[in-house]
């Protein structure tokens, strides 16, 4: 059993948690993520690793509410546990593999949207204990929704935070702080790395294509089962075929067919949430009459 020994809500269905895992703890790296599994018969959720204690040997994970599992999940408190916590999963950042006399010349471009903050960080987090400085672009719907914020601002070398209604600091999308800072502050990035939702992830590349900056996008939204046998994450990037969970979850952003991606997606989205309504419901979740089909 892996034991939570902190969990706090970020923002609305949004939550954090402390797990303790040592043997992970010990050996994973930016970029990687675990399978929690809250019981014998539970779903494997795989969520991207948000930060980790070495020497605590405590793993940290933030979530977003959007199933029947994340929901339970969400319930659980400070003393709960895990039945299952696997990891270290899937291949680390891409800048771990670079000479870090080479990545201190670099200047690195992170752009997070909504719950994508949570892997930018430890990236992030990862360069500022290295002497690297990175500029991070961190974007919301409205203000209530920001997370990370302040630990944001502890590691990066220049934080900008956009929310689509204007609620704080600027109004619009991400993108639109990534054309400011180059188009009009004379900004220049040898490589941007992108996380969060994946139309956002899609714009971002489409925009840093234009503007000549390799891009690198983390492709953990689709990830379903984390060991690449449901095929959830079953996308093409170039010419191949690749899996998110296994070969990922990091990809060439200008490489990865992002229409193919979100069909796919969608394609859960319908079991989740007629299982979503199901907890919720109850008894009188029968039949079909709230209008999602029933259980068939």
């Amino acid at each position: 059993m892996y034991k939570i020994l902190k969990a706090r809500k970020l923002a609305e269905k949004i939550f954090l948690m402390d797990v303790e895992a040592k043997r992970i703890a010990k050996s994973c790296q930016p970029g990687q993520f675990i399978i929690a599994k809250m019981d014998e018969k539970g779903e494997r959720i795989p969520l991207t690793i948000c930060d980790y204690n070495r020497e605590e040997g405590t793993i940290t994970i933030v979530f977003q509410v959007v199933g029947a599992s994340t929901e339970k999940m969400a319930a659980l408190q400070e003393g709960d546990a895990f039945r299952d916590f696997t990891g270290p999963l899937g291949v680390p950042s891409e800048f771990l593999k670079e000479e870090l006399e080479v990545l201190k010349n670099k200047k690195m471009l992170f752009v997070a949207g909504g719950v994508g903050t949570a892997p930018v960080y430890p990236q992030v987090k990862w360069l500022h204990e290295h002497g690297i400085a990175a500029d991070v672009v961190m974007g919301a719907k409205t203000k209530d929704l920001l997370i990370l914020e302040e630990e944001m601002k502890a590691v990066a070398g220049n934080l900008y935070v956009t929310t689509d209604d204007g609620s704080y600091e600027r109004k619009g999308m991400v993108t639109d702080v990534v054309k400011d800072l180059v188009n009009n502050q004379g900004k220049k990035y040898d490589v941007c790395v992108a996380i969060g939702p994946m139309i956002m992830m899609k714009f971002v590349a489409l925009l840093t294509k234009e503007l000549g900056i390799p891009t690198i996008v983390s492709l953990n939204p689709i990830m379903v089962d984390g060991t690449g046998m449901c095929g959830a994450c079953r996308v093409t990037v170039g010419n191949e075929v690749k899996f998110a969970c296994v070969d990922g979850p990091e990809f060439d952003g200008h490489l990865v067919n992002f229409d193919e991606a979100m069909k796919r997606q969608q394609m859960y989205k319908t079991e989740e949430g007629r299982a979503i309504l199901k907890l919720q419901e109850g008894d009188t979740h029968k039949n079909g009459g709230c209008g999602c089909g029933g259980d068939k």
